[in-house]
Parts: C-alpha cells; structure tokens; sequence
C-alpha cells in the first residue's frame, strides 16, 4: 500500500502502545524510535518505522522532511470551556487578595458573571472568540478537545454555546465533542431551588439530545451548587437518553463526587483536588479517568491534585487545559503538563500518557487517537526539543512547530494554515 503523506527524518518518535486506561508502572512505559517515519493514507496511519519507507511512496505522495525534529502523538485535551463571552479580568485582584471563589460567586461574579456576558453576546461573536481560542489551542499541539456549555443556564443560551461548538467543528481542524452543562451554577432566578433547577436541565437534555448538540453531560458537583443526589438525579437521566456522563468532582470540599462517579461508570472525573482517599481507592479500582487540572490549581493559587498517590492507588490519569474564563484562562495544554511534572512530580512518560491514550479514553476516542501506529488516526506533532525530557525541562514557551491533523498540515512553524 502506497502513502499519501509521509513524513520523514524524525530525530525521535515517541508514542504510547499500552491499551487504555493506562495505569501505575505502564504509564512509564512507551516507545521511542529514532531516525522515524510516518506514512499516512486516508487519514490513516498505514505505517511507522526507521526505515525503508520507499517503499510506501508513488508518484502522488507527499514528501514532508521533519528536519530532525521530535514527534508526539497530537495532544488531546478533555476538559475545556471553549464557548464564553467576555472576560473576568476585574477578579483578578480579588483572587490575589485569596477571596475563595464560592464568596466570588455568591456576589454575583464568577461563573455567574460569565453567564450575563454569553447571553448578551451574539452567535457571531462568540464563534470569533472562540475561534481565536481554537487557533491558539492547535498551535500548542491539541488536535481534539472537548468543549463545555456551562455559561448559559437557560436553554436558549446553552444552545447557542453548543451551537457555536458544533459549527467550529465543522470548519477548523481541531476536532470538537461537546459536553453540555447546564448544571454549572445555580441561576439566580432559582437560587432557592436548587432541585427545581435540576428537573429544569432534565427537560433541556431532551431537546439537546433532539438536536445531537453534544455527546456527554457533566455537572458541577460542589458544595452551595450542586450536592451529590441533585447530580446523581440528573446523570441518570442524562444516561437514559443516551449521553455519557462526567463530573467536576470534589475540587474544593470533599463532597463524594469521585465515589459518584465510580458508581455511575463516569467517563471521568475532574479536578479531585480535594478527594479523600477512600473515594480515590475507589477511583484506583475503576476505569473512570482521573481528569487532573494543574493550570487550575496554579491560577487560583491552591493544592494541586495528588498525582504521585493517584497513580499508586491504580488511577488512570489524565490532564487537561480546563481554559475558562475564571479559573485558568490559557489555552496552553504544554503548560498544564510541565505544571504536572513541576507541581504533581509525575514523570515526562506518565505526562505524555496523560494527553494522549488516557484522554482519548476519557471522550471515547480509544480506538482511533493517542496512539501513533497502524490503524490510528494521522494526529501527530513536530516539535523542535532534543528530547521528551526537554519538553519539560524548558517551560513556558511553545515547543510544537508543525502539526498534523488526519494526515493534513495544518500549522507551519506554528502558523496555523488549515481550515475545512
């Protein structure tokens, strides 16, 4: 079989090969190849080696010299806020002053201040600011990201973040799936009806389901939003319907998310910042993805997630950007990775684990991302570092060059050049 595309004279190839969840000693695991190729056809993966890759051209592929760079499978970045409107600089000084967010939000700011600003914005200018956010997500190397509502909570505004998703999946290369999340916050029209707000989103799901506007349904387990039997109430219907369920679970109290979770077979549970150990064993025992938000932690100045014990209790770990408007606006997955090794101590092959196999399983996608092999989707990177460890030794710049989505170009010395 003949290539369309083949890139060649990769110094290093990295890639996992385990099978996720990948967890405990596995996740150290991986293959390095040096002096690689890779032969795409069909968007495809056909072929991945050191040599002889001659044998995989005709007179119509594509030659692509990766000038000694490494290579990475695509990024895949499973938690994000991608559709909001506005920005929330004025907090800033509130976070510096150590306000906790809860009181932030029971002002009428935060994620209640993000709400006003997406309603009065327009689908159009929406699709602008998110756009510039995917632009700046796939030159840091995400290929595929999920992307929340959540800045609505009324159903015509959900709609219209869904909407807007659904379109910029449509045009950019990024791939999208959408998550609804009506339960983000408490509206404050039933700020004294949590459940009624509940049985509210309930009747929403059906006319999200009706429109196929997303794929899984999360929910805001927390304390003063809500607690773990308004949640359960509403991930078991969204099940019923037919959407694959996921949680932020105990990111500031210990409320139960995680074990909620593990009891509602959860793709994944995300930020666990404040998960007891208990719950976590449970977690360790389960194929529910531990989804950990360093950026998170790091902008709101608190503990980071406990990595090192999550993955000796058994926990398939993943990481992600969480970019939003509050809590960590930066599209950066690099950053949340090097945060990872910095802050959370995990190993540079445990971090490449982390955005590749494990949040492919996370949004489902096991079977055809994360992996850089025969059989798997064209999604890979270039990156101009000597070595996976450099990656995270020299932080905070953009070490991804070019980038590969299905077997296309599409950014070029991180200029991003393709778009449907």
């Amino acid at each position: 079989m003949t290539a369309d595309l083949i890139v060649y004279n990769i110094s290093k190839l990295y890639t996992p090969y385990h099978k996720p969840p990948v967890k405990k000693e596995k996740l150290r695991e991986i293959i390095m190849i040096k002096d690689a190729f890779i032969a795409v056809k069909d968007e495809m993966i056909i072929a991945v080696g050191s040599d002889h890759y001659e044998m995989y051209i005709d007179s119509d592929t594509s030659l692509y010299n990766a000038q000694g760079k490494v290579c990475f499978p695509g990024f895949i970045d499973a938690h994000t806020h991608l559709v909001f409107g506005g920005s929330r600089e004025h907090e800033f000084a509130d976070k510096l002053e150590g306000i906790p967010y809860i009181e932030i939000l029971k002002k009428g700011g935060g994620i209640l201040s993000s709400v006003e600003m997406t309603r009065n914005a327009t689908f159009e200018e929406l699709y602008e600011k998110s756009l510039k956010s995917l632009d700046q997500m796939l030159r840091f190397g995400s290929t595929t990201i999920e992307a929340k509502s959540g800045y609505g909570l009324n159903l015509e505004t959900e709609i219209k973040q869904l909407e807007v998703a659904k379109e910029l999946n449509q045009f950019h290369p990024v791939d999208i799936l959408s998550t609804y999340m009506g339960a983000h916050a408490i509206p404050i029209d039933y700020k004294d009806n949590h459940e009624g707000y509940v049985d509210q989103v309930i009747e929403d799901l059906k006319v999200i389901k009706e429109k196929e506007l997303a794929t899984a349904v999360d929910v805001f387990c927390e304390d003063h939003v809500f607690d773990v039997n308004l949640s359960r109430k509403l991930l078991n219907k969204a099940k019923k319907l037919g959407f694959d369920v996921k949680l932020h679970a105990d990111e500031i109290v210990s409320l139960g998310g995680t074990a909620l979770a593990v009891e509602l077979e959860a793709k994944s549970a995300d930020h666990l910042m404040a998960a007891s150990l208990k719950d976590l064993q449970e977690l360790g025992n389960s194929n529910v993805i531990g989804n950990l938000l360093p950026s998170t932690a790091f902008y709101l100045n608190k503990n980071y997630a406990n990595a090192r014990m999550m993955i000796d209790l058994g926990v398939g770990v993943a990481i992600s950007s969480d970019y939003n408007p509050g809590s960590t606006p930066s599209e950066n997955i690099q950053f949340a990775m090097q945060l990872g090794a910095l802050k959370m101590k995990m190993t540079p092959n445990e971090l490449l684990h982390s955005v590749t196999v494990n949040a492919a399983y996370a949004l489902g996608l096991e079977k055809k991302l994360g992996i850089l092999d025969v059989g798997y989707q064209g999604d890979f990177l270039l990156l101009d570092i000597p070595n996976i460890e450099y990656f995270f030794y020299h932080y905070g710049i953009n070490h991804v060059k070019d980038v590969f989505k299905k077997g296309r170009l599409v950014v070029k010395n991180e200029r991003v050049i393709g778009r449907k």
